[in-house]
């Protein structure tokens, strides 16, 4: 289902009077949301609508989320696309996790302080060009106290209204970018403190402490094994190649006395580390033999992590790791100043960089 005809049918059919039993048309489309969208949301996303419990909503939502940053709405960060009370719009919303504070923070107005002052530090954190067009809080036209959270606890936002809602294309490219503000949004969170102040709140960032490990202590790929998905009433067996690529690479540069580090890097793949240096390393999956689309995402996400994750001086160097040969993309990297190395019947083989840094023979 398109998340177009899903937020218009939602905003038609809801009526909060009706509450959330089976049968209630509007909350029948929230439940079946993960199955309903899992072709719109970006790849490693999941989604998961939410009409309310016991009674139903005000505000009904559908959250998107990335299982490394967090599944659970109670806490860390998320995508939502949370409708007004009056289902005349609906808004794409990077939200702060509001249920754990309420213990130490209440439901009113200290909640709204909190989450205010540390989504304001942290949107001032994000790259300019990124969330330009992304500020400004939103309205869910409630005076009830969880959707008034949901307002102060917005990071970055984009309204639509019902009535115009753009095409589908318009919705997925946003919610895409939404996205990737999120990755480094996630980046930037575990940096912020907050502390009480003589009006509300005063939030800080420190970005957080630089880790060092020693051979695998860091090292937490991913499981790689294959998993059964059902859709549409037929079994398929997906693939998670990508994190098998990750293990086997790590272990590999382990025993050539680089540390591989995947904790908390977050959105990065990995990083290597030796003698004071660091190597940000983009891994990719080449499908049908064919290297183009891998080549071209791993440039991008090695240039963008690189220039919003380091500072100007302690740039690091980049290494893109492929799955098999990259064939006459090798020397377009190079010319990058960006290593490659790719998966070989025996083993791995790479770039002249690669091979200068002792990541291959």
């Amino acid at each position: 289902m398109d998340i177009r005809d899903l937020l218009g049918e939602i905003a038609a059919t809801y009526e909060q009077h009706l509450g959330t039993e089976g049968g209630v048309h509007a909350q029948d489309l929230l439940r079946k949301v993960p199955s309903l969208v899992r072709q719109a949301v970006p790849g490693g996303f999941e989604a998961k609508g939410y009409g309310g419990q016991g009674s139903a909503a005000h505000t009904p939502w559908i959250g998107v989320f990335h299982p490394d940053i967090t599944r659970d709405p109670k806490a860390g960060l998320y995508l939502a696309y949370i409708f007004a009370a009056d289902l005349k719009s609906v808004t794409l919303t990077l939200q702060q996790g509001v249920t754990r504070l309420t213990d130490k923070y209440g439901e009113g107005q200290k909640l709204r302080d909190f989450l205010s002052a540390r989504g304001a530090t942290l949107f001032s954190e994000l790259p300019l060009q990124l969330v330009a067009d992304w500020a400004g809080s939103p309205s869910f036209n409630s005076t009830v106290d969880r959707p008034r959270a949901y307002e102060a606890g917005s990071v970055v936002a984009r309204r639509y209204e019902i009535d115009s809602l753009p095409a589908e294309g318009v919705l997925r490219e946003d919610l895409w970018h939404a996205a990737e503000i999120l990755k480094l949004a996630a980046g930037v969170e575990p940096g912020i403190s907050v502390e009480p102040a003589p009006k509300g709140f005063k939030a800080g960032y420190q970005p957080t402490k630089h880790v060092e490990y020693k051979g695998l202590e860091g090292f937490q790929p991913k499981d790689g094994s294959d998993y059964i998905t059902h859709i549409a009433k037929r079994t398929i067996v997906k693939s998670r190649s990508h994190e098998v690529l990750v293990e086997q690479f790590g272990h590999y540069v382990d025993g050539r006395g680089f540390v591989p580090i995947t904790k908390k890097q977050h959105p990065k793949d990995l990083i290597l580390r030796r003698d004071g240096v660091e190597w940000l390393v983009e891994a990719k999956t080449i499908k049908r033999h064919n290297p183009t689309s891998a080549v071209r995402e791993a440039v991008g996400q090695l240039l963008e992590y690189s220039h919003f994750w380091y500072e100007q001086s302690s740039k690091p160097r980049l290494l893109a790791l492929f799955s098999e040969d990259i064939e006459a993309y090798m020397p377009y990297l190079e010319e990058l100043e960006i290593a490659s190395i790719w998966r070989t019947p025996g083993g791995w083989a790479g770039s002249p960089s690669a091979a200068a840094w002792g990541l291959v023979d």
